[in-house]
């Protein structure tokens, strides 16, 4: 952490006065009420419930409670000077079965929850999936089904349709990186399958669930924004040696789903790879159908970029680690926006995510001093200012997270949030982290004056 106040004085003035200030988090990591009010079961509940998968035995059962501290949390929110908040829907909420019947007392809380928002100044960004599929149709085949894709766009349709007057953002997909490989190759997460044929019919299905679900919210809203947020890594090589390895890990992790979203299709270098690794049998897709790719690339209004870290293959690095083991490297974060700000079509940006764990406890005093967070997020904020001096058009910036929360198949035991949660008693404080984003919120707009 720098200890000069002004070090970074010149950073709040590269943003301009209409830069969307926030913070964001997911249905399935705070809500809790996995059962109350008709809510379905979802892949993330079957999966946190199976012995084995989630660090602890920890679930999301409970998680921060947001769906009865939702208020509370807002103030939080308020307190802070954020203008804009980020939040998920759970699909189970809505569809218990994923398709069929509304089940309105899941959609109420999300329509209280955006006049709340709305009524304390703050702007609702929308994402319709963060991973919780309800279970019902993962035991239909979940995304490997391609009429998974049509219930999506029928669940976007009835959300937009209630929200779209009030809501001016949507994001369709959160990571789909993270559900094809983490969920469907790798096994890591939700619902837990190692198959690598199964997890590219994944990709393409939620992408091809994409471009119909903003056609869905476009009929219903016409005049609202609308884009997906992809997770990327800036991959460097270490050596000279290195460099067709990253290559191949570029087009898997990085380009496989924002070429074809540009009109690119996928990755011919990625296609080859998966091919000479034995993930398909011939370096073809054979899920794409007559007119998938058309519709895969329709126009986005913005790209939504979330960035933790770099990936150095062949090397380690000599940077700051995170508690959960990522490497500090806000220099990636202003190369990966130049790159895709110069290499591809897109209006607008936002970063989506951004943030770091760090398992800072309450002092004697009480207080929370994550001091490293905060010189994490000096030097992320600092790099996207850089990035917007060279002409990206980035438009907002979401730390995550408001909350520390249910970190997936970690459970409790990373914390990345603003506010410290105490899951024992719900009792929420402000880390030193969330004064310091209310004053840098602060001082950027005293400086629009």
């Amino acid at each position: 952490m720098n200890d000069d106040p002004t070090a970074l004085r010149e950073v709040p003035t590269a943003f301009p006065s209409d830069f969307l200030w926030g913070t964001a988090t997911s249905a399935y990591q705070i809500e809790g009420a996995w059962n109350e009010d008709g809510r379905g079961e979802s892949i993330w509940d079957r999966f946190s419930h199976t012995p084995g998968r989630v660090k602890g035995g920890d679930t999301g059962d409970v998680a921060c409670d947001h769906y009865h501290r939702w208020r509370e949390d807002i103030a939080l929110m308020q307190a802070m000077g954020m203008r804009a908040y980020r939040f998920s829907i759970a699909w189970p909420r809505l569809f218990p079965q994923g398709d069929g019947a509304l089940n309105t007392k899941g959609l109420d809380f999300y329509d209280r929850l955006v006049d709340g928002l709305l009524e304390a100044g703050i702007e609702p960004f929308v994402t319709l999936y963060h991973w919780d599929l309800p279970q019902a149709l993962q035991e239909k085949g979940g995304w490997t089904n391609r009429e998974t894709v049509h219930a999506f766009a029928f669940y976007a349709h009835a959300v937009a349709q209630r929200l779209g007057d009030r809501v001016r953002y949507w994001i369709t997909h959160n990571e789909p990186w993270v559900i094809a490989f983490l969920g469907h190759h790798f096994g890591l997460h939700a619902p837990g399958i190692e198959d690598s044929g199964a997890s590219l019919t994944v990709a393409h299905h939620l992408l091809l669930s994409h471009a119909l679900a903003m056609e869905a919210i476009r009929s219903q809203a016409p005049h609202v924004q609308v884009g997906i947020t992809l997770d990327f890594s800036w991959i460097e090589a270490a050596t000279p040696d290195h460099r067709e390895e990253a290559r191949a890990m570029d087009a898997w992790r990085n380009r496989w789903f924002i070429d074809p979203l540009m009109g690119r299709g996928y990755p011919a270098d990625g296609l080859r790879d998966f091919h000479r690794l034995g993930w398909l049998d011939a370096p073809a897709l054979p899920c794409v159908e007559e007119g998938d790719m058309r519709l895969i690339a329709l126009p986005i209004d913005f790209l939504g970029v979330n960035y933790y870290t770099r990936t150095l293959i062949g090397g380690e690095g000599e940077r700051e680690r995170t508690d959960i083991g990522w490497e500090v490297y806000p220099e990636g974060l202003y190369k990966l926006l130049n790159r895709l700000a110069f290499e591809y079509p897109i209006p607008a940006f936002y970063i989506t995510e951004n943030g770091a764990s760090y398992n800072d406890a309450p002092g004697p005093d009480g207080e929370i001093r994550d001091t490293r967070r905060i010189a994490y997020l000096e030097s992320h904020f600092a790099a996207a200012a850089r990035a917007l001096r060279c002409g990206v058009p980035l438009k907002g910036y979401f730390v995550w997270s408001l909350l520390d929360n249910f970190e997936w198949a970690e459970g409790y035991s990373q914390r990345f949030g603003l506010v410290w949660v105490d899951f024992a008693t719900q009792e929420r404080r402000l880390k030193a982290s969330a004064r310091w984003y209310r004053d840098f919120v602060r001082r950027w707009r005293a400086s629009e004056r």
